[in-house]
């Protein structure tokens, strides 16, 4: 009896839930939302200062950021669907693998969405207007690797506006401070994702795709790669003045470009081996670090 409750109960789906949305994390690489979502709390936390937001804002402004980011991430998977199934390593994705169907990834797009833009109503009308265009920017990145080789900044274009939307969420305003830090993400996402990219020269040349890894080598990449995340610094400390941050700040800003040197030293253009641990690990601790620094300078000043 118990056996045929469950056949029942699976039958109707029920007991996929779990599952599903476990592939659902899997395809958007949800962990992955520890590289920008600092960065937005950091912008949240520096604009407490002057507008503090609500309980209720607080929650919404979560929900946009992980339903933005589940949108253009699920977005990204369905159009590259094709591209990634001949990739040896993009081909276990679960689009190509056949865990998710086409029809399930455009559903979950979909409401993701339309989550972000009821999330940004429910902040502000400026927010709800800026919805749309934000949602396109996101969308759009999934086509540069298409057309542009400069792919890797129009990725950190994309994603810098999350600090940039947490600010305006809270104030309805910009500030110098929010947009250097915006600036400082920027470089540092197009940095890393050019490192990334090395994995993927020769499968890119061969099926005409853009980086810059496959159009100047991996020697001169890695070269720009290196020169944007000195900008990365460079703008960081900028936002430090900006914002007139404690010192305290300067302790943890130290630290970040120490993470930066230890990145760059686990890859070079003979030795990809380590990319991974560059590409998540150091990169992850770095956006946490940012976040910790705002929150022990806020404490402070």
């Amino acid at each position: 009896m118990e056996n045929r409750i469950k056949n029942i109960i699976g039958n109707a789906g029920i007991m996929g839930i779990p599952g599903k949305t476990r592939d659902y994390g899997k395809m958007i690489k949800f962990s992955h939302s520890i590289f920008a979502l600092p960065f937005a709390l950091s912008a949240v936390v520096l604009a407490w200062q002057s507008h503090a937001p609500s309980p209720w804002d607080l929650v919404w402004i979560l929900v946009a950021m992980v339903s933005a980011r589940s949108a253009a991430m699920g977005f990204n998977r369905i159009v590259d669907a094709s591209i990634d199934g001949k990739n040896p390593r993009t081909a276990i994705r679960e689009i190509p693998s056949g865990v998710l169907t086409q029809k399930e990834a455009v559903f979950f797009v979909g409401a993701s969405g339309l989550g972000f833009i009821l999330a940004a109503a429910m902040l502000s009308l400026t927010c709800f207007f800026l919805s749309f265009p934000v949602l396109f920017a996101l969308c759009f990145y999934s086509y540069t690797k298409r057309f542009t080789q400069y792919c890797h900044f129009y990725l950190g274009f994309a994603i810098s506006l999350a600090p940039v939307g947490a600010w305006v969420a809270v104030t309805d305003t910009l500030a110098p401070g929010v947009v250097f830090m915006a600036a400082g993400l920027w470089t540092w996402m197009a940095g890393f994702d050019i490192l990334y990219a090395c994995q993927d020269i020769d499968f890119d040349r061969e099926q005409g795709l853009f980086s810059l890894p496959s159009s100047l080598g991996p020697d001169n990449a890695m070269k720009v790669s290196r020169m944007l995340h000195v900008m990365t610094m460079g703008f960081f400390l900028a936002m430090f003045f900006a914002f007139g941050m404690h010192p305290v700040f300067l302790f943890f800003l130290a630290g970040i470009g120490l993470l930066l040197v230890i990145e760059h030293r686990l890859v070079n253009p003979r030795d990809l081996s380590r990319i991974n641990m560059a590409f998540f690990n150091i990169n992850s601790i770095v956006s946490v670090t940012l976040f910790l620094g705002v929150l022990a300078e806020v404490s402070l000043r």
